[in-house]
């Protein structure tokens, strides 16, 4: 094989190192790259060089030009003719003055002195009536020079107009280029107006006009650049500080301005013919991409120029072209905002200054007009309409792609922001609206008026997120007839009225709200493709395996049996979401959301239940129906940014109706329900699956991360689900708490590593303050306690989950009670608990306050029931819910009483010698509290009535309580998580922390009793104490509950979840055989344990005798002391 090797050949010699061929190929195409690489090189070198001595030449020649120039007029004598002018003065200075004037920022002074001079005399020229001398006559002379006079005139138009874009009246040192700006733009005016031409008669009339259109369609083409130098002029203008600061111009200031304007609308003005529409097209395209974009366009302009760029005849032709060329237009303005803001972030864009300018220029609000209640003479409202939705949903999509920041470029933006947003001010004004509504004709519908508003009310949100919206929202909400409008048109979308709907013979009792209430008898496995469905979910998050969920699911496969009646509450045409809307009808429910949301803030209960305005009871279960199907369908989906301020407005105005529906039912229980009847997931599933998204995006920080369907729905909407099987979610979601900390390794049951206190029980809360309230989140950990009595020896006995429950309930007893100071009763009847604000006064008053909040949480945590229910305003603020001004007829019912008397007072408030302040009653002193600033000298009149009203029920509802409810809520949260909570309203917590419903369900108490000391269930004493608690009142029936367990309510899922069970212990009382003939029975009283819920009962032998005994005992008070 090696012998057959084919020999290698040098191919340089034998001197030459060997190299192989592809090498030597490779490198000889180097070097002939490289030799063709200096071939170009050296003859780019020689064309520079040829280019520079060219420039160089020129500019020699043109200065030497330049001199020859202005020798010869320092010689020629006066007058001069047309033809000296175009031929003598006009051929080299546009040739030496383009040429030197080339590359260079600013014109030097020579230049400048050398312009002056020509224009003088070419004005002099012009305003000559001697047709020899007029330089315009050219333009009627013979084809030649027609020819010259026009090119020399578009080069003179050039030459003004790069004059007026480098304008600038910052230069201390520019008044000599103010001067000549101002004579150009005299020319220029003067050029192309024909009424300024001396020389014309009825035969060059025609070729005139010819001439000046030809100027004019050159003026109109991008070549000339009119538009592009009047923005660089318009926008070195100085902008007032306010719209009632005026403009203090000079004259040659005004005549710039003016002359640039009287240009920019001369496109406008023109009669073109059919070749000239094209154009006057690209004219109006660049008055509106290049002049309406400049911010603060009318600010910047004298007002006396407003009226010329409002006229009919400029804004119609604008809305046209941008109605026409929509795609063209924004894309022009968003290239124009690619090269103004790629080195100036977070600046509102170009298209938003045209919306800005169009809605100032439609509505005739200007710098010194107090013509601002009305729109602009002739105005094309339909145009109008469209146009500003064109450019307020183009901005809107900007806002979404910049992620705009409020907070960043202070120094700047925000005050831009703040000048912009009085530019829009005319949208936020009531006789705005109306002449829209007056207007309405076959050009545009009330949809068309409500994807307007629609679109403004983002824009303001956006531009400032805390209170931006107000000042629209406001008008909205207050115009007569809008608001009904809205719900009739949706109404008649939506809700055809040949379908029937239970709501009209809807009548809210309290035996329709028991049999509304779902219980547990009535539930019922879910269709196995839910549970499924929901399994699914859950299997992706957990990675559980499908075996684990139906184990889970054949015990918690429950879902509502619901009376078919209430599919009609579920809406059909909103259970595929936003996706089965239409646009129009996406932002008539969006606005329709947004405006009754407010208005529901300020509606009272007189005017909502009573007057039914603005909507009948049966309309505003419509509302609510309407907005819980599509909150719950749209949930059932990831959210999508489009639909985020459709979903916002829909599920504040859904929530303020639930809120209210709460507080005063006007809706049936199934209307809630509806929606997720047929497809709602199993408890554990719902669950688990909440708390691991949950616990998902807490640790993620990407804003991105998706919206998980299951997790919104029991966070936004939980009302879908019954009460029963929230509270059940309640509970999974503590035992899965309790599980994963078990595995973390913390101690959750009892044992000798269970946390020590030693309570004085004549000190009990001072005790557990001290000893507890520094444990934080560990409360969930089990205690035990040990008791010293008041003779301070420690109490015998071991604590076995009994004695903490009884720490419990007595703690929450003495730290509820009035005489302690802590808390208060309301003067209501129902004397519900809110937190005094003394309190704030006391040693440690905000801490314990925040210690009874673990308490609270403690007990909720464990199920253990406290018989105490808290004010509807305090629980609402620990849901961070809002308050109604009517919640405060639960708390203050004077008060109330009063501030309703003030709003719908007939005569002068000023009468009741009211002002803006509140006395606030403090432990030895009062405490005057002004409700706004300098409140003490503001008296309340008509006008500010509702102001006064307002801010009274806010103090009461929400600034007095607000900082020990935040005290309660960081100690109740320690234990119970956030989101739990938000599962319940205000009367459902309340519910969960003291039991069911005022009666006692015997056959469930007697399934889930435990019997003990030796009694059974067919003990004789046993079944008589059935036989006698099934005679007993409701009342007496709570009244036994309470002297057993320390409650007078049942759990709410039943006596099965109660801890420790139901328990009752025979007390073995033997009576002489003679006593017992006798008719005698036991004289012993019935006692209980409460921390161990357990009834001690002697044996009685009669029924009579039960029944007394016990009767006795519950009402007397007592209950472990009676043994």
């Amino acid at each position: 094989m090696d012998g057959r090797r084919k020999q290698q050949v040098s191919l340089r010699g034998s001197s030459a190192k060997e190299i192989t061929r592809d090498a030597l190929l490779e490198k000889v195409t180097q070097e002939r790259e490289f030799r063709n690489y200096m071939r170009r090189a050296s003859a780019a070198s020689l064309f520079i060089q040829r280019v520079w001595r060219r420039y160089a030449s020129t500019k020699m020649a043109a200065a030497h030009l330049r001199e020859e120039w202005q020798e010869m007029l320092n010689s020629h004598p006066v007058p001069m003719s047309r033809d000296w002018i175009s031929n003598n003065l006009l051929k080299p200075f546009l040739f030496f003055i383009t040429t030197l004037a080339t590359g260079r920022q600013r014109f030097e002074n020579r230049d400048v002195e050398c312009m002056q001079i020509c224009f003088k005399i070419l004005l002099e020229s012009i305003n000559s009536s001697d047709p020899q001398r007029n330089f315009c006559s050219l333009a009627t002379s013979n084809i030649e020079e027609r020819r010259t006079w026009t090119y020399q005139a578009k080069k003179l138009i050039s030459l003004c107009l790069l004059i007026l874009s480098e304008c600038d009246y910052s230069y201390q040192e520019g008044h000599q280029y103010i001067v000549l700006t101002s004579m150009a733009m005299r020319f220029v005016v003067s050029l192309t107006d024909l009424k300024g031409w001396k020389t014309l008669d009825d035969v060059t009339l025609q070729e005139a006009h010819t001439s000046v259109k030809d100027l004019v369609s050159y003026m109109c083409s991008e070549k000339s650049r009119l538009y592009i130098s009047i923005r660089r002029y318009i926008s070195r203008l100085e902008v007032p500080l306010s719209s009632t600061t005026g403009h203090t111009h000079t004259d040659d200031r005004f005549l710039i301005t003016a002359s640039a304007i009287t240009l920019a609308l001369r496109p406008f003005n023109m009669n073109m013919n059919e070749n000239g529409l094209q154009d006057l097209q690209i004219a109006v395209e660049q008055y509106c991409v290049l002049l309406l974009t400049i911010p603060w366009f009318t600010q910047r302009l004298p007002a006396v120029l407003l009226s010329a760029i409002k006229h009919k005849s400029i804004l119609s032709p604008c809305f046209m072209q941008i109605l026409i060329s929509k795609e063209r237009v924004l894309d022009e303005i968003s290239k124009l905002n690619n090269l103004e803001q790629s080195s100036t972030p977070n600046v509102l864009p170009p298209v938003g200054w045209t919306l800005a300018n169009i809605i100032s220029l439609a509505t005739g609000v200007d710098n010194n007009s107090k013509d601002s209640g009305r729109f602009t003479q002739d105005l094309d409202f339909s145009s109008y309409l469209h146009v500003v939705i064109i450019l307020a949903e183009n901005l809107l999509t900007w806002f979404e792609g910049a992620e705009w920041n409020q907070n960043q470029n202070q120094n700047q933006s925000l005050q831009s922001n703040m000048s912009y947003k009085d530019l829009l001010n005319p949208v936020c004004q009531q006789w705005h609206l109306m002449k829209l509504l007056t207007l309405e004709n076959d050009s545009y519908e009330l949809t068309d008026v409500a994807y307007y508003y629609s679109c403004m009310l983002r824009i303001f949100t956006i531009l400032n997120p805390v209170a931006g919206s107000m000042p629209i929202l406001n008008m909205l909400s207050f115009t007569p007839g809008f608001l009904s409008n809205l719900w009739e048109s949706l109404e008649n979308s939506f809700f055809p009225k040949s379908k029937s709907t239970p709501d009209a013979n809807f009548n809210i009792t309290e035996d329709s709200r028991d049999r509304n209430r779902i219980s547990k008898k009535k539930k019922k496995g879910l269709s196995k493709n839910g549970s499924t469905k929901w399994a699914n979910v859950l299997n992706k998050i957990t990675g559980k395996s499908q075996g684990d969920i139906d184990n889970t699911e054949s015990v918690n496969n429950i879902g509502t049996q619901i009376d078919d009646s209430s599919d009609v509450w579920d809406i059909e045409p909103f259970r595929k979401g936003p996706e089965g809307l239409t646009t129009d009808s996406s932002h008539l429910l969006h606005l329709f959301s947004a405006v009754y949301a407010h208005l529901l803030l300020v509606l009272d209960d007189i005017e909502f239940y009573e007057k039914q305005v603005p909507f009948t009871l049966e309309q505003q279960r419509r509302i609510a129906s309407m907005l819980n199907t599509l909150v719950y369908n749209t949930l059932s989906y990831n959210i999508t940014w489009n639909n985020r301020p459709l979903m916002d407005a829909c599920v504040r105005c859904l929530h303020l109706l639930y809120e209210r529906d709460c507080r005063h039912e006007f809706c049936p229980h199934e209307l809630w329900l509806s929606p997720a009847k047929k497809n709602r997931p199993p408890i554990a599933v719902a669950a688990r699956t909440h708390e691991a998204l949950l616990s998902t995006n807490l640790r993620s920080s990407d804003d991105s991360f998706p919206i998980s369907s299951m997790h919104s729905v029991i966070t936004t909407t939980p009302h879908v689900f019954p009460f029963e099987e929230r509270v059940e979610m309640f509970r999974e979601l503590i035992g899965m708490d309790k599980v994963s900390r078990r595995m973390a390794g913390e101690i959750i049951g009892p044992g000798p590593q269970a946390v020590e206190v030693v309570i004085r029980r004549s000190h009990i809360v001072e005790d557990g303050f001290q000893q507890l309230n520094c444990l934080g989140s560990r409360l969930k950990s089990s205690i035990h306690v040990s008791f010293v009595s008041e003779c301070g020896l420690p109490e015998a006995g071991l604590d076995y989950g009994g004695l903490s429950k009884e720490f419990l309930t007595d703690i929450a007893k003495a730290a509820f009670a009035p005489d302690y100071g802590l808390f208060s009763q309301t003067s209501t009847s129902d004397r519900l608990l809110i937190p005094n604000s003394a309190a704030r006064s006391m040693d440690n008053g905000i801490q314990m306050i925040e210690f009874v909040g673990r308490v609270v949480g403690k007990a909720l945590y464990e199920g253990i029931l406290l018989d105490y229910s808290f004010s509807h305003v305090f629980v609402q603020k620990l849901l961070g819910r809002y308050s109604f001004i009517d919640e405060l007829s639960a708390l203050d019912p004077e008060l109330y009483k009063n501030l309703m008397y003030v709003k719908h007072y007939d005569g002068d408030v000023k009468d009741l010698c009211l002002d803006f302040t509140v006395t606030e009653e403090l432990p030895g002193k009062r405490n005057v509290v002004e409700l706004k600033t300098g409140g003490k000298d503001v008296i309340v009149t008509n006008d500010n009535k509702l102001q006064y009203i307002y801010a009274m029920a806010d103090y009461k509802l929400n600034r007095q309580v607000l900082p020990l409810s935040n005290a309660f809520y960081r100690g109740l949260t320690d234990l119970i998580s956030p989101s739990w909570l938000k599962l319940f309203n205000a009367s459902e917590f309340n519910q969960l922390l003291s039991g069911g419903n005022h009666d006692i369900d015997v056959d469930d108490l007697r399934d889930n009793t435990r019997y003990t000391g030796g009694y059974t269930e067919g003990s004789r004493t046993v079944k008589l104490f059935w036989e006698v608690i099934r005679e007993f009142e409701p009342k007496e029936r709570c009244l036994l509950m309470k002297f057993v367990t320390s409650c007078s309510r049942a759990p709410l899922l039943g006596f099965k979840h109660l801890q420790p069970s139901f328990t009752i212990h025979k007390v073995a009382c033997d009576l002489p055989l003679w006593a017992s003939f006798g008719g005698q029975d036991v004289d012993r009283l019935p006692s209980a344990s409460t921390c161990y819920n357990t009834l001690k009962l002697p044996t009685y032998k009669r029924s009579s005798t039960l029944r007394t005994k016990l009767l006795y005992a519950i009402n007397s008070n007592a209950g472990f002391e009676l043994s």
